[in-house]
């Protein structure tokens, strides 16, 4: 197993760590994580403090492990698979968890995870015609970027933005929601061809 695809393990890894910590009822088996209170007037768990970290972590190794992949032409079958599996599982999980707690409204895990779904399908539909690979889009690294940013602000309870009542953290998920669903459209228009030519 080469580095990058060490990498991506790793942040399946730290993502799972992620979504058992955000997910498990600690208080059920007598575990209580303390609160701070920052600057007078947030109270803060220890519990999202770690899982932010973490989160950061893993999503610094999602741009990492492509980055060495690629300059040192380290792309293989198995990095590809189990990249795509470890952002579903970092982020979709997250939202999913984020959603339930109350954090973000629910329509967003659903956008993102249709959008998602919408994606894959059409490109596995267009590989199977013979479509031409299409590489990921400016909005479609715009939205990773203004997602992975805006979840970490949120898992720190939106810090240092939250003291002076700017909601930073939901603002850039809503932006990545909305860039999730120009991407989607953008993959359709690019794969329109492949899918539509036997119709």
């Amino acid at each position: 197993m080469n580095l990058p695809n060490k990498i991506t393990v790793s942040r399946i890894v730290l993502s799972l760590l992620v979504l058992l910590m955000l997910s498990i009822p600690f208080y059920q088996m007598g575990i209580e994580f303390p609160n701070y209170l920052v600057a007078g007037k947030i109270t803060v768990n220890l519990k999202y403090i770690i899982a932010g970290v973490l989160f950061i972590i893993a999503s610094t190794t999602d741009f990492l492990d492509g980055h060495i992949a690629r300059k040192y032409n380290l792309v293989t079958d198995f990095g590809k698979v189990m990249d795509a599996i470890a952002d579903k599982i970092l982020v979709n999980g997250i939202l999913i968890i984020l959603a339930v707690d109350g954090f973000i409204p629910a329509i967003i895990p659903v956008i993102i995870i249709t959008r998602d779904t919408f994606v894959d399908s059409i490109k596995m539909v267009a590989g199977q015609k013979g479509g031409k690979a299409v590489g990921a889009s400016i909005w479609g690294k715009a939205k990773t970027v203004c997602m992975m940013t805006g979840v970490s602000f949120m898992l720190l309870y939106n810090l240092p933005f939250e003291l002076i009542g700017v909601n930073v953290s939901l603002a850039l998920i809503v932006v990545a929601t909305v860039l999730s669903i120009v991407s989607g459209v953008q993959y359709f228009m690019s794969y329109k061809e492949a899918l539509t030519k036997e119709m």
